[in-house]
């Protein structure tokens, strides 16, 4: 931790000693868990009264994420959507992280939606319900009803949220830091992951930005009837508060009432599917939490959408290169997938490339073999994040999103038809999208992209130029080279000089019999001095033995 963070852990102390007791518990569990000893394992419980040590280490992280409290739950929450950087296994563990955070009082709630809107809740809604549908780790929802009628819902963030959320994210920034100097967390990228996840929930706690999800969705499904977008009043929402349209359906959660209901389900899945898709492949925005309970179904199958706090959105460069992804997968083309992978993600410098050709080589030609009815899509692109981080390949985060939101898909889908296949889903969009990338127009688009590109190029390189030559001239022109590895060499070279330094400066204390002298021939110094010195060496040795032979040869 840098000595410029120290302010605020003295600002935050209180928070700081919450967060360490929770993680030095579920540490604690993670070692006993080593033990065998069954009687060892039960020291330490969880809330419900479950020995810790004999969760999986999955299960540890995701309740301690619960016991820390909403920011870290939205932490696990968005961290779920990158099983590229923590696993699958864990992703999936992420997955059923659920905030469960009190609802403020009525009159809290009420104060601030006067405060936002500048009248009081009774002059602008003729029905308001204090008791809410739900509370969120970032807002609680209300059913009201407006004076013309409509019946709506009012979202409502937490009171001093911000200020909760700005502690717990200074903390976190501290833990990261420590994080990347322990061998154990630095696959994770803990700043990297800490500062997206920072961007993300500072996003989610200005519900302005919902409002215009929404709005865009509305723009891009007007003329879609199956699909429904809740209306939003803007004259009736703020960065804190959002007024939307009730939608009154039967949530996918609830499959007995789903059963009951006589929905064609091979259909409002198939549809559902195709609706994402369009919204992928065709708007570049889609609804980025496709989990059964964001999901509702409205008569004659319409599917609504509920939950716009998490929207991914994907340019046209990075969703070519989705598309290519995918039709790799499918056409059992391992160098192409190779070749994008290495394309979009972050490689790191030792990365050996023909391993990762091999694995994905492997992986191709398992589900390349199997019919387009029968391919699980979720299951592949979980294998293949399984490939990617294991080679320590970071994806974009809009990649990774959408591939996450692909897995969510098919796994809702199949909540409703078992037998259903996204892949199968996605032929008719494969063959769409080749006419389309193909097509004059988008040729021409992508033609004046890189026309604009190069203009800038050349408009620069000149100045450029100058500057380097002018650097040059006046002597101030500096190479910059930055060294990899070389300190463990330097600090044991370091190491032996002061230990051969110790050793010839012992030795000569003890010829000299420098005082104080044991039994009148031995100086106590200098034999001290030579039994650190040979410790020294001893450390040298066994540095050098556990990184490389000193006789071997490459």
């Amino acid at each position: 931790m840098k000595i410029t963070t120290i302010p605020q852990v003295y600002r935050n102390v209180n928070r700081w000693g919450e967060i360490l007791t929770v993680l030095s518990k579920y540490g604690l569990a993670d070692w006993l868990s080593r033990f065998d000893l069954e009687f060892v394992k039960g020291w330490l419980k969880d809330r419900d009264g479950e020995a810790l040590a004999r969760q999986t280490r999955e299960t540890r992280i995701r309740l301690a994420l619960s016991e820390l409290g909403p920011t870290f739950i939205k932490l696990g929450q968005i961290l779920s959507t990158r099983p590229d950087v923590i696993g699958v296994v864990l992703a999936e563990e992420l997955e059923k992280l659920q905030a469960d955070v009190p609802a403020d009082p009525p009159e809290v709630v009420r104060r601030i939606i006067a405060q936002e809107l500048g009248q009081p809740v009774e002059e602008l809604f003729v029905e308001f319900e204090d008791q809410p549908l739900a509370s969120a780790s970032i807002g609680q929802v209300h059913r009201a009803r407006l004076s013309t009628g409509e019946a709506v819902v009012v979202k409502v963030q937490h009171a001093g949220i911000e200020d909760k959320i700005s502690v717990d994210l200074e903390i976190l920034s501290g833990l990261a830091q420590m994080a990347e100097r322990i061998p154990e967390f630095v696959n994770y990228r803990p700043r990297a992951t800490v500062a997206e996840f920072q961007r993300v929930l500072r996003r989610e706690l200005d519900f302005g930005r919902e409002e215009r999800n929404m709005q865009q969705f509305h723009r891009d499904f007007a003329n879609n009837p199956s699909v429904k977008i809740p209306l939003v009043y803007v004259d009736l929402s703020t960065s804190r508060v959002l007024t939307m349209e009730r939608v009154e359906g039967i949530k996918l959660t609830d499959s007995h009432r789903v059963a009951a209901a006589g929905f064609e389900l091979d259909q409002v899945a198939r549809h559902g599917a195709e609706l994402y898709l369009e919204m992928i492949f065709t708007h570049g925005i889609y609804h980025a939490d496709p989990h059964p309970g964001n999901l509702v179904l409205l008569e004659g199958n319409v599917i609504g959408l509920l939950d716009y706090g998490m929207v991914g959105r994907i340019d046209e460069p990075l969703r070519e290169d989705m598309e290519d992804m995918l039709m790799a997968i499918i056409r059992q083309d391992d160098t192409m997938l190779t070749s994008v992978i290495m394309r979009i993600g972050d490689t790191p410098l030792d990365l050996d490339e023909n391993a990762l050709r091999g694995e994905l080589a492997d992986f191709v030609s398992h589900y390349g073999n199997q019919p387009l009815a029968t391919f699980q899509l979720a299951s592949a692109l979980n294998e293949m994040m399984e490939i990617i981080r294991r080679f320590q390949i970071m994806l974009p985060a809009q990649i990774a999103l959408l591939l996450k939101t692909l897995v969510m898909l098919e796994g809702t889908a199949r909540t409703l038809n078992p037998e259903f296949s996204l892949i199968d889903v996605m032929a008719p969009f494969q063959r769409k999208l080749l006419r389309r990338r193909l097509s004059p127009a988008r040729r021409m688009k992508k033609f004046r992209r890189l026309l604009f590109e190069m203009e800038q190029l050349i408009s620069l390189l000149p100045r450029r130029i100058n500057a380097i030559l002018a650097q040059v001239q006046s002597g101030k022109f500096d190479v910059h080279l930055d060294h990899r590895g070389l300190e463990p060499s330097v600090n044991r070279l370091v190491l032996g000089m002061l230990a051969s330094a110790l050793f010839l400066g012992s030795s000569m204390m003890m010829t000299h019999k420098v005082w104080p002298v044991l039994f009148e021939k031995i100086s106590v110094t200098g034999a001290l001095g030579c039994f650190v010195s040979l410790l020294l060496g001893l450390r040298l040795l066994l540095a050098i033995n556990k990184s490389g032979h000193l006789d071997r040869r490459d």
